[in-house]
């Protein structure tokens, strides 16, 4: 998603005179290709051979070039850059360009059908990639998670902007519609693009002034959701209402319940579709972007099936985008990869081109100017009206429900979108078209600053405080940055220990995982009883997925996860040759449990050293000791630490692993033994164990423990320490966590190594 600095910076007067000197440059080219115009007529005329093309060309360029220009003009005062991509098309077309020079303008965007056609096409790619970019933003898990709220501003927010635009058509002058017999589906479409909001506009608005994560901030995004996912619903039927006109009811039938069949279908089935073909070409494709050309493929298909349904294209696109945006395998890089594309190529010209059929000539007729101002005024009054009494009925204060009103009246690029598709499926006029793209330009003008405004006035409360605090506590965390997880196991104790507490992982978030089953050494190699192994591990993953999200709802409020994936297969080859080939797919964690896997003097065998170095992230060395629960986390565990990040991260671990109020947690710290006559270096030593069990304690809240154990000893070397403390606190399970160091061997460090040769019981070794 596009984001803005808190503090926008003013256009530097360098950049300026670039901006307009470039733009003076392109004019004064356009004028001077008059003289080529008359000499290339006839092939213009036409639309095709190389004037075309060289004419296409030429218009991509333009747009690209003074959109990107004025966007960025746009940014640099603190307003959305599709403004000003939308103000290049105004001044490339008719209103300004088409005015000031009126034959250079008629070369470069010709009338011929078959010219227009070309950029056309282009256009309507540019409506699916830019709401599939939409739907891949929609979160539908922060719309759950709200709730209430969200629902009566969604509600009110779309049926009172929707009743005024109603109104607004059915009483519109008959000049003003194509067709004054179909006045119901005109005044339909106009009601749609009076409730409808831009999602990308509020986002941007609410990233800017930090609020994305306050709960003021999440109803604003999530209301925003609901009515973009609403309207787009309400404007395929009211398009197929258009494209019914004069066939009767029954000709209505057909796309209203393909439309409901195809959502119902879309968000059960559909999701698990997605993200399987996602996970399938992510894992076995070697070609580049070969998950972009995936997600591509999967709009074009949803596209044709709303198109044969009988609704618009537009539907297919944003629901593939939802559909992808919640796949669980879908990185970060991956959208970015998507999103530069769209963003760099497809908005400016898009937007451009929208600009460039709206005429604002025609406010010189005081008729129309007068109406103008009528469309935004109800426009206004009754978006900002129909948020601001959801928000009252949801028991928000005043001042909450002023900023949801006033970020809810954005329409931008939604809104041109809306009327583009209403232009060119001929429910609109071009002079109807016109005074709605004013409309969206002047009400998203005018958000930012209203929305700045209003949210500086918002306080914040106790509660949600405390959520911050531990959101901020998450994005310095270490397990809640996990988005996919390795498993390389044999049916051995080790393995099936390391299998249970991947699922259990897993099981908080939803997260993917995929288990290499490696047969034990001496299995003589029979498939059957591979495969019966491998799903019983399969198995043993589920349940401790069911186990973690039984423990993610007991001790957060937050949304449910969705079900976890598990992906199982038996592996032939070595330990680390497998999980070599398998790690290039992207995974954050390997877990490795394995019958043997170390050596009596507490060093690794060939198989760990092997994962070791085949896997480049974070490793988890299992070993089941004499475990006996079944519990992922066992029932008592021992966390050493010593104020280091790997230590950290492993004290974040075991707190992940352990169940609130069933599993006891002992953080131990093992100080260094200074001289007994060092006043001053004692002082010191103790203030730093306090800020470290203090951060430690803070740690475990954000996992739902309120009190853990802590202990601290500085009377024995740190191996000694910590048997001695788990054998006090009868631990069942040790986890450590520790710096990978360099070498052909991997090797933890040398407390690690004694733990190994002296502890019989189970540990868990995180190595980053």
């Amino acid at each position: 998603m596009l984001s803005l600095s808190k503090h926008a910076r003013r256009p530097s007067d360098a950049s300026m005179i670039v901006i307009l000197v470039g733009s003076g440059v392109a004019l004064l080219l356009l004028h001077e290709s008059t003289v080529f115009a008359a000499t290339a007529k006839s092939a213009t005329a036409t639309g095709v051979g190389g004037a075309g093309e060289a004419i296409l060309i030429g218009e991509i360029a333009l747009l690209l070039f003074v959109g990107r220009g004025l966007g960025e003009v746009m940014q640099r005062v603190r307003q959305p850059a599709v403004i000003g991509q939308l103000l290049a098309g105004l001044l490339l077309g008719p209103s300004f360009f088409g005015w000031l020079m009126p034959a250079a303008h008629h070369f470069v965007f010709p009338d011929a059908p078959a010219q227009r056609s070309l950029i056309a096409g282009i256009s309507d790619v540019g409506v699916m990639l830019l709401l599939l970019l939409t739907g891949m933003e929609t979160d539908l898990k922060l719309a759950r998670k709200v709730g209430k709220p969200a629902v009566l501003v969604a509600a009110a927010g779309v049926t009172v902007p929707f009743l005024c635009g109603l109104a607004l058509g059915w009483f519109l002058p008959s000049s003003l519609l194509p067709d004054p017999r179909h006045r119901l589906v005109a005044a339909l479409f106009l009601g749609t693009a009076l409730s409808i909001s831009s999602i990308k506009i509020v986002a941007i608005i609410v990233r800017e002034m930090d609020f994305m994560r306050r709960n003021l901030g999440q109803i604003i995004v999530a209301s925003a959701i609901m009515e973009d996912t609403a309207g787009w619903v309400i404007i395929s039927i009211t398009l197929a209402v258009a494209g019914v006109a004069g066939h009767g009811s029954g000709a209505l039938a057909r796309p209203l319940i393909g439309t409901a069949v195809f959502l119902g279908v879309s968000y059960t089935f559909g999701r698990r579709w997605v993200f399987q073909l996602i996970r399938l070409v992510n894992d076995n494709f070697a070609s580049e972007y070969a998950v972009v050309t995936a997600i591509l493929i999967v709009m074009c298909v949803l596209a044709l099936i709303t198109q044969v349904i009988g609704v618009n294209t537009v539907l297919g696109a944003f629901v593939a985008g939802v559909l992808v945006g919640g796949s669980p395998i879908l990185t970060q890089h991956i959208q970015d990869q998507l999103r530069g594309l769209i963003t760099a190529f497809m908005m400016p010209i898009f937007f451009g081109l929208s600009g460039l059929s709206a005429n604002l000539t025609i406010l010189a007729n005081p008729q129309i100017a007068f109406l103008t101002i009528a469309l935004v005024a109800i426009a206004s009054i009754g978006k900002f009206g129909g948020a601001f009494v959801g928000g009252v009925a949801s028991s928000l204060t005043r001042r909450e429900s002023l900023a949801l009103g006033c970020a809810m009246n954005a329409r931008g690029s939604t809104e041109v979108i809306v009327a583009s598709i209403g232009l060119s499926m001929g429910v609109l006029t071009s002079n109807l078209y016109s005074m709605i793209v004013t409309m969206a330009v002047i009400t998203t003008m005018s958000m930012p600053p209203l929305l700045r405004w209003s949210l500086a006035r918002v306080p914040m409360r106790k509660n949600e405080r405390d959520r911050l605090e531990k959101e901020e506590m998450d994005a310095r965390g270490f397990v809640s940055r996990f988005e996919r997880l390795l498993i390389a196991a044999d049916e051995s104790a080790n393995g099936r220990l390391a299998t249970r507490i991947a699922g259990y992982i897993a099981g908080q978030r939803g997260l993917p995982i995929t288990v290499l089953h490696l047969p034990e050494k001496g299995s003589g190699g029979k498939l059957a009883q591979a495969e019966e192994n491998k799903a019983e591990l399969a198995a043993v993953a589920t349940e401790g997925a069911k186990e973690g999200h039984r423990s993610s709802r007991a001790a957060s409020d937050e949304t449910s996860p969705d079900r976890v994936e598990v992906l199982s297969r038996v592996e032939t080859e070595q330990v680390h040759e497998a999980v070599a080939k398998e790690s290039r797919k992207g995974y954050d964690l390997l877990l490795v449990g394995v019958e043997k896997m170390r050596n009596s003097d507490g060093t690794f065998t060939r198989n760990v050293d092997g994962a070791a170095a085949g896997f480049e992230g974070a490793l988890a060395i299992v070993l089941a000791g004499d475990l006996r629960t079944d519990s992922a986390g066992g029932s008592s565990i021992l966390v050493p630490i010593n104020g280091t990040e790997p230590s950290r991260r492993g004290a974040e671990l075991a707190f992940a692993l352990a169940p609130a109020g069933s599993t006891k947690v002992t953080a131990l710290h093992v100080g260094q033994r200074l001289d007994r006559h060092s006043q001053k270096s004692d002082g010191v030593r103790r203030r730093a164990e306090r800020s470290l069990m203090k951060d430690i304690s803070a740690l475990a809240r954000r996992y739902g423990h309120a009190a853990i154990t802590t202990a601290v000893r500085t009377d024995a070397a740190p191996d000694a320490a910590i048997l001695a403390e788990a054998g006090r606190t009868h631990a069942d399970i040790i986890i450590i966590g520790a710096a990978k160091r360099t070498g052909d061997t991997l090797y933890l460090g040398q407390t690690v190594t004694n733990l190994l040769a002296r502890w019989d019981g189970a540990i868990v070794l995180l190595a980053t």
